[in-house]
């Protein structure tokens, strides 16, 4: 079982420092984006700074790694694909977030790990993606942020985990903790972020609320 924990940990923090926002910045436009725009190693900055494509495919890799690595560490522990949340996989999505955060091939400085987490939430919560796009595109309907939308995500994934998983598909209550407290360590890393902005304009509605999906504070 320690070995089983090691590989685990292993393989989510390798997964999640895979730089996809870095290389696509550096490759497309000889820039390094945790030094431009709101310095993120994320797919937002990628957006605003290299261009609505390359953001795409990093949205895909940074959903997506997080996955990888909990179905690479169940296949090697002989465990289903697909099977209820369990230590492995909460040690494994951790470490993967941990990596994306401080990744070991950029001297640990990394992004904030919210598009990981909300890979691996999703995958571990798989019927309730209706419910989140819905969520998703009225919050950008009416804001026009996307970082905010997504991360009302966030929130709802925890009543997801309570209300549908653990009652009807007989997950384990330590989904809805874990998803909880992935929610609030993700929302401490947006702190000095929206401070930043807070101070740029003096009006949290304004750093809320965007006149357009282009506006940047």
């Amino acid at each position: 079982m320690i070995d089983d924990i090691v590989i685990a940990i292993i393989i989510g923090y390798v997964f999640g420092s895979f730089p996809a926002a870095y290389l696509a910045g550096r490759l497309r436009k000889g820039i390094d984006i945790r030094d431009v725009g709101s310095r993120n190693m994320g797919a937002m900055n990628v957006f605003y700074q290299v261009g609505r494509v390359d953001a795409t495919l990093v949205t895909l890799a940074d959903l997506g790694k997080g996955v990888g690595a909990i179905l690479l560490v169940r296949w090697l522990s002989g465990k289903g694909l697909i099977s209820s949340f369990d230590l492995l996989t909460a040690l494994t999505a951790t470490a993967a977030i941990i990596g994306h955060i401080f990744p070991v091939f950029l001297k640990f400085r990394g992004g904030k790990g919210a598009a990981t987490a909300i890979g691996i939430l999703i995958f571990l919560m798989p019927w309730a993606v209706p419910f989140l796009f819905a969520v998703f595109f009225t919050a950008l309907l009416i804001t026009r942020n996307p970082t905010f939308s997504y991360s009302l995500l966030l929130i709802v994934f925890p009543l997801v985990a309570g209300f549908i998983y653990v009652d009807h598909y007989d997950e384990p209550l330590s989904l809805v903790f874990y998803s909880t407290a992935l929610g609030i360590f993700l929302g401490i890393q947006y702190i000095p972020r929206l401070r930043e902005m807070h101070g740029k304009t003096g009006d949290w509605r304004k750093v809320i609320r965007r006149r357009s999906l282009k506006e940047r504070l």
